[in-house]
This record gives structure tokens, C-alpha cells and sequence, in this order.
């Protein structure tokens, strides 16, 4: 199992990222949330799951373990797979993921594209007993140093989720407007600002 990488930020495109190690480029599947941090030329460091299918080989990319950990779990739900599990941390972090099934909060997990309320349901069913209570961490950073450390963000809050929202094929218009609507201010943090303007634009 590749447990994690580090290297500099060869490309960054709606879905994934390339990141350079040992001169070979990485393709790693990200939220919208971890891609929002990473910078082209800058170091990363993404803890990684790789996920082998018959035909392809398929390296996904998180934060960090504890994201990847919650990962993992999700697939054990019936009818979670790779991709599903990895969209439900781009819109709940790991806390949300681990509160919402020890609630039973459906609602927030139908916040989920692809998740409705029997998916929600099953969610719940098979993972009541498999991620425990919330850990009290810090949210998922959108990206890391290659020391480990979260990288200082070159750009605002508001300008690096507009740029994710236009890489996800909103409209600048409409990234702008969901940004706005959010009522984040200057200081907002990332990850939230991002799950709060998609929430926004897919509303359920």
C-alpha cells in the first residue's frame, strides 16, 4: 500500500492533482477541498489509498490519516464505493462523517451527491458500530507542507474556493454568488467555506 507522498505540486485539475516523487508524477484523486490548497510548484505531502481494481490502479489522496482512515471505513457501508466515499468527505469532514452516523443525522448525509435517503440509511446501518465518536480533531487542511506542516495559504479563503468552484465548471458568476451567500468573512477557513458554498449550489 502507497500509505502516503510527498513532492511538489506538478498539476492540479478539477479532481486531482499530480504530485512529483522520486522524478515520477503521481496522479491522486482529491476532494475539491484538499485541491483548494494545493499549489502548482509548491511542496505536499497527502496521506494516500490505493485502491486495485481489475483494470486500473487507482491512488486517492487525503489531508490526512485520519481522513483516509474514514475513508476506508465508508466502504464497508453496502453500495459505498471508492469514488462515493471520497465525495462524502469533499462535502462532511471526518467528525461530521463520524457525528452524523452516531446521530443518525440522514439529512446531512444527503447532502452528499449520490447519497439519498435509503443510501443514507444503509450508511448508518452498516457503520453504527465501525467509526466511533467524533474525535474532536481539527478539520480536514487543504493541503500540507512536506514537513507535515499545513501550508500557509498564498490566497484568501474566498479566492481559493472561487478558483475550486470554477475548476468543479461553475460559472465565475456562480461560484462568486455561493461564496457570498455563505456570509464567510476574510479569515474564513477553507474546508468550511468550501463544503458551505457547495452546499449552495446543491442544494438538496
Amino acid at each position: 500500500m502507497i500509505a502516503s507522498v510527498a513532492g511538489p505540486v506538478l498539476s492540479v485539475s478539477p479532481t486531482a492533482a499530480v504530485v512529483e516523487v522520486g522524478g515520477v508524477g503521481l496522479l491522486v484523486q482529491c476532494t475539491p477541498v484538499t485541491l483548494a490548497g494545493l499549489v502548482v510548484g509548491e511542496p505536499a505531502r497527502l496521506a494516500t489509498a490505493l485502491v486495485v481494481r481489475e483494470t486500473e490502479l487507482t491512488l486517492y489522496g487525503f489531508a490526512d490519516a485520519d481522513e483516509r482512515e474514514v475513508f476506508e471505513t465508508l466502504q464497508a457501508a453496502g453500495g459505498v464505493g471508492p469514488k462515493l466515499a471520497q465525495a462524502v468527505l469533499g462535502v462532511l469532514a471526518p467528525d461530521d462523517v463520524r457525528r452524523a452516523v452516531a446521530e443518525e443525522d440522514l439529512a446531512a448525509l444527503t447532502k452528499v451527491p449520490g447519497v439519498g435517503r435509503k443510501g443514507a440509511q444503509r450508511i448508518v446501518l452498516d457503520l453504527k458500530d465501525k467509526l466511533g465518536p467524533p474525535v474532536g480533531g481539527a478539520a480536514p487542511r487543504a493541503g500540507l507542507g512536506a514537513s507535515g506542516r499545513i501550508m500557509p495559504a498564498p490566497r484568501t479563503a474566498t479566492e481559493q474556493v472561487t478558483d475550486a468552484l470554477v475548476g468543479l465548471g461553475y460559472s465565475t458568476r456562480e461560484a462568486q454568488d455561493a461564496v457570498a451567500a455563505t456570509g464567510d468573512g476574510p479569515d474564513g477557513d477553507v474546508s468550511a467555506l468550501l463544503r458551505a458554498a457547495l452546499a449552495v449550489l446543491r442544494p438538496r
